[in-house]
């Protein structure tokens, strides 16, 4: 199959293309001009220089392909200015959307978050992980990275119910792995902890998966997804508090996990004076706020939907993390 990818040098995007190249697809790459693609190298693609604003160039672009991966975002949990974000977030979605669904793409995967999905509730102390159907209340909107992506989603469930887009969603939990060039705030967690750059951690949880597992799932969705349904991409496993991630990174990589634990009103304080420092450095904060309002959820979901209808695999979790660890050593983020 012919497919074209958004966002193709990213940190999922860079894993997707290489999966798709792997099972015999051709692929064009869609990349900004400044785009560091050292992630696609030595790959037999066809490269395209442009962004998902230019509505004629996708149009043109993704004409004669069967697929089209949504891929590409603006994932930043602090600016100055979050007009940028949401334009690309929303209106870039629509402009991709659109494009693939008017020249005739036969599936169009778009790739939303975890972060769009309800976080799950605590009945008798004990958590239940959240599925495609735990609704988002509003008090969960609390940053402008999740009300951009949230509004994305929107505008793909809306294509598909009064346009009849052949949209397929997929929401990838926490991916770690290899490729995390820039990298992800989940990649530069794990980066400042190689560097022990971590002193402390907050009581927190996140469901971790493998990205390459992500980046299959893509592929499996576009194979055996039903057109408007949305797909968990994580691990059944992967549901782990941030001290059980640290140990695990602790066994892994031989530095001492942090054994620290902040209180989340002293996180919020220090992330609020942060962002006040950053407004007149213009530099982000060590700590983004967004962050840390985040982190007052259990981020833990069930991808049981994924799993029985796609095939989603499950590498273990702490093998993702291995993979990180070392693609990060291997490319010179930790300091010697």
């Amino acid at each position: 199959m012919k497919c074209f990818v958004t966002g193709a040098s990213g940190f999922v995007g860079s894993n997707l293309v290489h999966e798709l190249v792997a099972r015999g697809h051709r692929v064009k790459a869609l990349v900004r001009p400044e785009s560091d693609v050292r992630g696609l190298s030595g790959l037999p693609i066809e490269f395209v220089h442009g962004n998902v604003l230019d509505r004629k160039l996708l149009e043109k672009e993704i004409e004669g392909c069967g697929w089209c991966f949504h891929v590409a975002a603006s994932y930043h949990l602090w600016m100055r200015n979050y007009a940028p974000m949401y334009e690309v977030n929303v209106e870039g979605t629509r402009n991709v959307l659109e494009a693939a669904g008017k020249v005739g793409c036969l599936r169009i995967i778009h790739t939303s978050t975890v972060g769009c999905i309800g976080s799950p509730k605590a009945v008798n102390g004990k958590i239940t992980p959240s599925t495609e159907l735990e609704r988002m209340p509003n008090d969960q909107l609390n940053n402008d990275y999740k009300r951009s992506k949230w509004r994305a989603e929107d505008v793909a469930v809306t294509l598909v119910r009064k346009r009849g887009l052949p949209i397929i969603i997929v929401n990838p939990s926490a991916p770690v792995g290899p490729r995390d060039a820039k990298p992800t705030p989940t990649g530069q967690l794990i980066v400042d902890f190689l560097n022990r750059k971590l002193p402390a951690y907050l009581d927190t949880g996140l469901n971790w998966v493998h990205v390459r597992d992500v980046a299959v799932g893509h592929i499996l969705a576009a194979e055996k997804g039903s057109i408007g349904e949305r797909y968990i991409l994580g691990n059944k496993d992967g549901n782990w508090t941030m001290k059980e991630m640290l140990l695990a990174l602790q066994e892994i990589s031989g530095v001492r996990a942090p054994q620290v634990k902040i209180p989340y009103w002293v996180a919020y304080r220090a992330a609020e004076f942060n962002e006040k420092i950053s407004y007149l450095t213009r530099r982000p904060p060590r700590v983004p706020l967004a962050g840390v309002r985040m982190a007052r959820y259990k981020m833990w979901f069930n991808p049981a939907k994924a799993i029985r209808e796609l095939g989603l695999p499950q590498t273990p979790p702490k093998q993702a993390l291995a993979d990180a660890v070392e693609w990060f050593r291997a490319n010179g983020y930790v300091k010697k």
